[in-house]
């Protein structure tokens, strides 16, 4: 079926099937008064109503009522696999407790993991397929999601199935991420021998099932003081690309433990938070492909001033992207547009190179630009309608979800505000 999206306000996408850097991350196609026409789950033609090819016959006839289109943002960090909340310790940080804090106190991750360890795997594939349900309201069609509150190769492997149940249904596309070196299980804390033990069940046992199974595309590692050393996690790292998985890794989030130069060696897909990258390590990036993944709803969350130098990675030639980061401790979020209104505001990106972020940029994080990220001729159709009559409206608008009717493969999933 032929699908006509017409009477739009605007149409505003990046454009191409890799990465934008640099300066080009400032440039969107716009379109005024432009149509849409999906066929097959994929764009067929996008721009003026009197240049579009009449021999395609179109079957549904959709008035866009003066909407503004983007692409579906991709959201290419999320831990949206758990059970339980920890709204209790968030109240502490806001009476004065650091994350740190609550952390040693028994709180923290390890909270989450006794929370996700007792749940069944039906539960845990319900909550996945629930928040992608926001997600989509939110206007997200594609989402990177990890597992990590497992600790352990039952529980580890039970969240990522949970992730592949929960996507036969979920009005969002999800990729998985194997995050088994998301911190130590309490069992393993007492020794320096007790963590070698961990790392060597990592890669000797989990690891190797999870490519076996299939249930994973890439494999992440939190290399933190505290939490995995620099040596354990390209340890991780480098076991997990011998089986096909591809690295990401959570980096320079708390402190400078060079992770970002260790990211860009690996040749892994991203290196996400980087609040406290160094200069070397921006320049690592800048000379790498692999991407500087952004999350500043974890500094708002966490009311923190440190943010990841977006300008600096930018301005560098870094290829920048932006996710929620979707967590029950330091990001309770599955709102894109609430993410790119903080890395405006808050991060100094302008508009367009936030856009770009949050859906071409994302896209070529999961290693999948060529598919997704921008509204162009041959990629799935994956789009989203603002009620707004620019794409400026995504940040200047502020506090409002202005997405209106979401798309995915060219499956309506949102209609007026509402779930299809």
């Amino acid at each position: 079926m032929a699908l006509l999206i017409r009477n739009l306000a605007q149409i505003a996408t990046p454009v191409g099937r890799g990465a934008a850097r640099g300066a080009s991350m400032r440039k969107l196609a716009v379109l005024d008064g432009a149509v849409i026409v999906i066929e097959r789950g994929r764009f067929a033609y996008v721009g003026p109503e009197r240049e579009r090819p009449r021999e395609v016959v179109i079957e549904e006839d959709i008035d866009a009522r003066g909407a503004t289109a983007i692409p579906g943002f991709v959201d290419s960090h999320t831990h949206i696999p758990f059970a339980g909340f920890r709204e209790s310790e968030f109240n502490r940080r806001l009476q004065g407790e650091t994350y740190e804090e609550i952390a040693a106190s028994g709180g923290g991750i390890a909270s989450t993991v006794h929370a996700t360890r007792r749940a069944s795997e039906e539960q845990l594939a319900g909550n996945v397929l629930a928040r992608t349900r926001t997600m989509a309201l939110l206007g997200t069609t594609t989402a990177e999601a990890k597992s990590g509150y497992g600790l352990d190769k039952e529980c580890e492997l039970k969240q990522l199935r949970a992730i592949r149940a929960a996507a036969e249904s979920a009005p969002v596309r999800l990729i998985a991420t194997c995050l088994a070196a998301h911190e130590f299980p309490p069992e393993s804390r007492g020794s320096d021998a007790a963590r070698h033990g961990y790392v060597s069940t990592i890669v000797s046992e989990i690891l190797p099932e999870v490519a076996e199974k299939k249930l994973a595309v890439f494999c992440d590692a939190f290399v933190e003081r505290g939490v995995f050393t620099r040596e354990q996690g390209e340890t991780i790292l480098r076991a997990a690309a011998e089986l096909g998985l591809v690295p990401r890794l959570h980096a320079d989030e708390l402190s400078d433990t060079d992770g970002a130069a260790l990211a860009a060696s690996l040749g892994a897909a991203s290196a996400d938070h980087l609040m406290h990258v160094s200069d070397a390590g921006i320049d690592a990036l800048a000379a790498s492909n692999t991407v500087a993944n952004l999350l500043p709803a974890t500094s708002f969350f966490l009311m923190s001033d440190s943010y990841a130098p977006a300008r600096q990675l930018i301005d560098k030639g870094a290829i920048v992207s932006l996710s929620t980061d979707c967590n029950p401790g330091s990001s309770m979020t599955e709102s894109m547009p609430m993410v790119i209104q903080l890395a405006t505001l808050r991060m100094k990106m302008t508009v367009e190179e936030s856009l770009t972020a949050a859906t071409l940029n994302g896209a070529y994080s999961l290693r999948m630009a060529n598919e997704l990220g921008s509204i162009e001729t041959g990629k799935r159709a994956d789009l989203v309608l603002l009620d707004a009559p620019s794409y400026l409206h995504l940040v200047y608008h502020f506090g409002v979800n202005l997405v209106r009717d979401v798309w995915r493969d060219g499956r309506q999933v949102v209609v007026d505000g509402h779930l299809s």
